[in-house]
């Protein structure tokens, strides 16, 4: 009976600590809280053998007396910036995979009734956290934010926070051993500490009706399951002054009817200055109201047909060689994206910075956000399943308000096979667990040419989950025409809207040679073969829009060409020291049509 209750208590003791160890539900909107910035110069250990946890590192401890020393210290050595990947600040580290520790002290003046949570926009790629020498929680995902309270084990002078970071690529990791991007690594996302009441409003989802345009669906969820808390809901440029009562799970959920509501649109990007009010929280937002769904092969944005002019970047910026993290550098990508006529961005292939979100939205792209489920992964592994969902919950959970996010792109470049339909399947179902309001899509490389029917088609039964499938074919690059462009007939997805999602070919800026010798790598063979594809495009019926693969060259361990400088995907339409190629303008002048209706 002893060993029993040994056991017992063995078993709460370990279910407890288990529970501390995960990263905690996230809070919605945390720039508009009350929080202070850990970013800047941090202290740095770069572990290249995996010693450092070993050595308890994480403890920063420091010799007492004259006969005691560690072999390690943050004081006088590496320092590192926050945010930012560490391959681009230092030579050494540039090809680096591996384990790097960073340190810094803090303080946290706590106010009575406060509670306090650490919040990461994103470390790269697995990570664990330390608070005072003590682990308090873990994270997996380079791409996703996570929180831990810290109320109780903060003090109020001279913390210490480590953050373990590790980049190294696995077959069980998300994106697995193989993709086609540098795989930066380090606290590349603002560190925040967060201050909320005791009882906070916890999360939020304010929208437009999918179809109706004088409905306001609200939801607001406190941190206490507690029925009968008021919730104040204002939009003074609307007239709406809204109190909602919560249940008996803490969620107060309302629908407003609302006149002469100016809708988002990337024509006119109006966004409503929002406050959500409690007893002794206050959240203050920017939301925009759209409508956006399907009908038949159409997309519809405020109950017009759209064509989606997109575009596709990587998280980077090609001058630094870095990775972007600040609102400087969406500034940069989005500018150019604007200037080429775009009105979507697809954010290839994971979800960027919530600077490009929110900017993006201010500017009037629509979005399109995926997790990076891209080729290389074990889907039937139930692990990597469970994995990937809570990714993309993270995703959703950060940026379902921001009406510039269209769609939630849940794979690309997957191979057909009943473990990868049910992975997607699952996929799907946890965007719609949190939003059913967006429109689910995925990449797909698997249309072929049948000279039988003289036809492009594809065979893939998943498409019939999809709200818009889209397509990423190389014609012109990985895939020779099999007749010339104007008898490219496509019979894909017919019932569905179709959208080219990657198409283009590389080239080098400067470079000039035969536009029909692929292996000139010159802007006049990108330039025809843009050419080329446009024409097709004309013979695609239910072709709903495109996205050119891509706005900037980007770098790239898979390539070994001298032309590509060694490291460099070059499909860019703009070179890595900003310059345009030809094909930007051939794009250019097809966005400007579109956008005129032709």
């Amino acid at each position: 009976m002893k060993r029993r209750k040994l056991l017992l208590i063995c078993l709460l003791i370990a279910s407890a600590l288990g529970s501390k160890m995960q990263a905690q539900e996230l809070l919605s909107n945390v720039y508009g809280r009350d929080f202070q910035l850990l970013n800047g110069k941090w202290g740095a250990i770069v572990d290249l053998y995996d010693q450092g946890r070993k050595m308890q590192v994480y403890k920063n401890r420091k010799p007492q007396d004259n006969k005691q020393f560690y072999e390690y210290s943050f004081d006088g050595g590496l320092t590192l910036n926050v945010p930012s990947d560490f391959n681009s600040q230092m030579p050494e580290l540039k090809f680096y995979e591996g384990t790097v520790w960073y340190g810094r002290h803090f303080d946290a003046p706590q106010a009575n009734g406060k509670r306090l949570f650490l919040y990461f926009g994103a470390v790269s790629y697995r990570s664990r956290v330390y608070l005072n020498g003590e682990e308090i929680t873990s994270h997996e995902g380079g791409f996703t934010p996570f929180q831990v309270e810290i109320t109780d084990i903060v003090k109020e002078k001279d913390n210490f926070l480590t953050v373990e970071v590790n980049n190294t690529r696995t077959t069980d990791a998300i994106p697995a051993m193989s993709f086609d991007w540098w795989n930066y690594g380090g606290i590349t996302r603002d560190v925040m500490l967060v201050s909320v009441p005791q009882t906070y409003i916890k999360d939020h989802f304010i929208q437009l009706d999918k179809t109706q345009s004088n409905l306001i669906r609200a939801k607001v969820s406190m941190s206490e399951a507690k029925p009968g808390m008021s919730v104040q809901l204002s939009i003074p440029e609307l007239g709406i002054q809204q109190t909602l009562t919560t249940d008996a799970n803490g969620t107060a959920q309302a629908t407003i009817k609302v006149k002469k509501l100016q809708r988002w649109s990337p024509d006119a990007p109006k966004l409503y200055d929002v406050t959500i009010t409690s007893n002794n929280d206050r959240i203050t937002e920017k939301i925009g109201f759209r409508n956006l769904y399907v009908k038949g092969e159409d997309i519809y944005l405020n109950d017009q047909p759209i064509f989606l002019r997109s575009v596709s970047f990587h998280e980077e910026i090609p001058q630094r060689r870095g990775r972007a993290f600040s609102e400087a550098d969406a500034t940069m990508l989005l500018s150019e994206a604007k200037d080429l006529g775009a009105n979507m961005i697809r954010l290839a292939h994971y979800p960027q910075n919530e600077y490009t979100v929110r900017l993006a939205e201010k500017m009037g792209f629509l979005l399109w956000e995926e997790i990076p489920i891209w080729q290389g992964i074990d889907f039937k592994n139930d692990a990597t399943r469970e994995k990937a969902g809570r990714m993309i919950k993270e995703m959703v959970m950060r940026d379902k308000n921001r009406c510039s996010v269209a769609f939630w792109g849940i794979a690309n470049e997957t191979a057909t096979s009943a473990p990868r339909n049910e992975f997607l399947k699952h996929m799907k179902q946890c965007c719609l667990d949190i939003d059913s309001t967006r429109l689910i899509t995925a990449a797909f490389d698997l249309v072929r040419f049948n000279r039988e029917s003289q036809n492009f088609e594809m065979n893939d039964s998943i498409i019939s989950i999809l709200d818009m499938v889209a397509i990423n074919k190389y014609m012109g690059w990985y895939h020779d025409w099999p007749l010339t462009p104007d008898k490219a007939i496509w019979n894909v997805a017919p019932g569905k809207p179709l959208f080219i999602s990657e198409f283009g070919g590389e080239a080098l800026y400067g470079k000039h040679g035969d536009a029909e010798v692929k292996s000139s790598w010159s802007e006049d063979y990108q330039a025809q073969l843009y050419l080329d594809n446009l024409e097709m495009f004309k013979h695609i019926p239910n072709l709903r829009g495109t996205s050119p693969w891509i706005l900037f060259d980007f770098r790239s361990p898979f390539r070994f060409h001298p032309y590509q400088g060694g490291e460099w995907n070059r499909k860019g339409l703009v070179s890595d020291q900003g310059q345009r190629k030809k094909a930007w303008y051939i794009m250019r002048d097809y966005y400007n049509e579109k956008k005129a209706g032709k």
